[in-house]
């Protein structure tokens, strides 16, 4: 039996236009997709013959090397393109790059951009399926999803949890994302940083704000610790990283106060001993290995959703797909 139409429509370019409904789709989705990855042979078919293009503008470990296991477990046909190297670098634009990759009869782009809207202004302009893998200071719509799914694995639910991000929100995509889905399904959200660390009017998203880290410790179910991008910033956010961890830093002794268990999520990559310190990120209240984990079941959750005319995924595990890969 074949899926009916796309869930997602053609694109995933953030999750401030989705509805609840969309979001528990992909995170519903992703649930098997995880049993999948634990698997001798850790493929389903589902996307065989599909070609994926990688298109990252900017540097990505994590995000690029997740999407590309992704698809390599649906059988897809991937090809990575960075701006160092194509002719990007020599002045084509990102339609003309598109249009170019169009002509060779893609599916599907992931792209990685510097600029807020990228992902969205791509999509406009092509037929194929785009991903949005992070745009700007805009939104980075899978790692809030893997974000949620972790959240909603270990609490069971999402709905009336406490969620408070700490860190660099001004400079964050990660904090648009985790706000606009954990709104969505009912979360109480919060935001903790210095106020040179957040955007005017962050309140107008329907999160509280808290001056200080404890405050947040104390209200939170969980804390989700952005890394300062020290790459966005000029001189003048804080005065000084070590003065920014002993204010602002999670550290194991602020944790001992927490009045519940308390978990701690990071999109990485970590600034140890800036935002977070060693013993908090590798200690019990930590999930930041099974988010990775995660991660690449959301993002083959919403490559197999893009694709319409993909095969029903239950009825391709009952009849032992994922072995003839």
């Amino acid at each position: 039996m074949k899926r009916s139409a796309p869930t997602l429509g053609k694109d995933l370019t953030g999750l401030e236009s989705l509805s609840p409904e969309q979001i528990r789709v992909i995170l519903d989705t992703a649930e098997p997709f995880k049993e999948v990855s634990e698997r001798q042979i850790k493929k389903v078919p589902v996307l065989r013959g599909k070609t994926i293009v990688n298109l990252f503008f900017e540097a990505s470990t994590r995000t690029r090397i997740s999407f590309e296991f992704a698809e390599k477990r649906l059988a897809a046909d991937t090809v990575n393109i960075g701006a160092v190297g194509s002719s990007v670098s020599k002045g084509e634009t990102l339609v003309d790059t598109a249009r170019n990759l169009e002509a060779m009869r893609i599916d599907m782009v992931v792209i990685r951009h510097w600029s807020a809207g990228a992902a969205h202004f791509l999509a406009s302009r092509i037929p194929s399926n785009v991903i949005n893998a992070g745009d700007g200071a805009h939104e980075h719509p899978t790692q809030g999803l893997l974000d949620m799914l972790t959240l909603r694995d270990h609490f069971g639910r999402i709905e009336g949890l406490k969620v408070c991000i700490v860190g660099d929100v001004l400079h964050s995509r990660v904090a648009r994302s985790n706000i606009y889905g954990l709104v969505a399904l009912g979360a109480k959200v919060a935001v903790c940083a210095p106020r040179t660390l957040l955007p005017a009017g962050i309140e107008e998203l329907g999160v509280r704000v808290f001056g200080r880290v404890e405050q947040a410790i104390e209200w939170s179910d969980a804390l989700n610790v952005l890394r300062l991008q020290l790459e966005r910033m000029q001189d003048g956010f804080v005065p000084s990283l070590r003065e920014y961890n002993r204010v602002f830093g999670i550290t194991r002794e602020r944790l001992e106060w927490a009045p519940r268990e308390m978990l701690i999520l990071h999109p990485g990559p970590m600034n140890r001993g800036v935002e977070i310190d060693s013993d908090v990120a590798d200690g019990p209240h930590s999930v930041i290995l099974r988010q990775v984990t995660n991660g690449v079941a959301v993002r083959m959750a919403v490559l197999y959703l893009l694709t319409g005319d993909a095969p029903d995924l239950a009825e391709m595990a009952r009849s032992g797909g994922a072995g003839r890969a």
